[in-house]
């Protein structure tokens, strides 16, 4: 299902909302899952509702050239091309799944939008062939809102708007739902505006990622470029690292080992992911990259790769959280290390500085992706 990839969507709303103020802009790719990330009452949900024509303020949208408000000029909601998934499912109890996830397929395409979405390529993508013909009653969390993002996949949208779909779901229900979202991003030419407070989450699924707090946006990016910048809250957080691809290079079944290549290194990781040539999604947390001036030996750290630093912050009086790139020039991947201010003053550390960076573990977020080359 994936097509051409479309270029920009432009976003700026700005007006009062009872006490509270809303004022952002920003551009983002017309692809991909963008991530609306930040602290409860800081105005994704708003955003979203302007978005959606749901919530008249002043402002301006537009989705890859097609203007949907500016000035005067404002389409009603039900004249945009949207899915919308909120935090429950609310299928209509009454209907089988089929008929649920049929209903705003009907309404679109019976007014002559053409069905780029097709609900044997959703079914099949959600997983929910064996569930069409029961009750929504008889569905647990994660099958309702697997229901949801087909019922607004087969409305034909060109834009998906997702609101914290996963928050009402518990541990279990949203690891069970989270492997198909992932499965829509790899083939979904749709772009997606997703509202999330759970980083985790954030990591897991999206490319693009917005800050907000209170109401404006703190900052605007690709993932992994504000995952890496120290001066930004999420570098702040305790469980603060960065998501990147990597490629299977092989695997060495004698001690159960997966090398994996990325930008500026490679890695040895535990477990057998997948054939030479395959796409990997990893996360490397700050807290499990350590900084020495000179290549461990006597170690069990497998994984010590030239570097870099770029840059530093102090996030308080005792810890120093870096910037590193990977690589003797420090051209390749960024990482995050966080380290304690003493062993950063007795090592005399600092930005330009070359250091080995010791990456003591790698957690896999995302699935295979398929064997072509890595994304730049």
């Amino acid at each position: 299902m994936r097509g051409d990839p479309v270029s920009r969507m432009e976003v700026r709303f700005r007006g009062a909302l009872g006490r509270f103020a809303l004022d952002v802009a920003f551009e983002v790719p017309a692809r991909g899952i963008t991530a609306l990330f930040g602290p409860s009452g800081c105005g994704k949900t708003s955003v979203l509702r302007c978005v959606a024509g749901l919530q008249r303020l002043e402002g301006r949208f537009a989705l890859d050239g097609d203007v949907w408000q500016d000035g005067r000029h404002f389409r009603p909601t039900h004249k945009r091309p949207i899915g919308y998934v909120f935090q429950e499912a609310n299928l209509f109890p009454h209907l089988s799944v089929r008929a649920n996830l049929l209903y705003g397929h009907r309404r679109t395409v019976g007014r002559g939008v053409p069905e780029t979405i097709r609900e044997a390529d959703v079914v099949a993508l959600l997983g929910i062939g064996h569930l069409l013909d029961r009750a929504p009653l008889n569905l647990s969390g994660g099958e309702r809102q697997r229901v949801a993002v087909g019922r607004a996949l087969l409305s034909q949208p060109r834009l998906l708007l997702m609101d914290e779909p996963l928050a009402a779901l518990d541990r279990m229900s949203k690891d069970d739902i989270l492997p198909y979202l992932e499965r829509l991003h790899e083939v979904l030419s749709v772009p997606v505006l997703y509202v999330s407070h759970d980083i985790a989450e954030v990591e897991r699924l999206a490319d693009h990622l917005v800050l907000l707090r209170a109401g404006r946006v703190v900052a605007n990016g690709p993932l992994a470029e504000l995952q890496s910048d120290p001066s930004l809250p999420i570098a702040r957080l305790p469980e603060a690292g960065v998501t990147l691809p990597a490629v299977v290079e092989g695997f060495e079944a004698a001690y159960g080992l997966t090398t994996l290549a990325l930008d500026g290194g490679t890695l040895q990781v535990p477990g057998e992911l997948g054939p030479p040539g395959s796409r990997r999604g990893i996360r490397i947390a700050a807290s499990d990259v350590s900084l020495a001036r000179r290549p461990p030996e006597g170690s069990t750290i497998l994984n010590a790769l030239p570097a870099r630093i770029l840059k530093a912050e102090p996030p308080d009086g005792v810890q120093m959280t870096a910037v590193v790139a990977l690589g003797p020039a420090g051209t390749g991947a960024r990482l995050l290390a966080r380290v304690t201010r003493k062993s950063w003053d007795l090592l005399g550390l600092a930005p330009g500085e070359p250091v080995f960076a010791q990456i003591k573990g790698v957690a896999l977020v995302q699935p295979g992706t398929g064997t072509d080359d890595p994304p730049d």
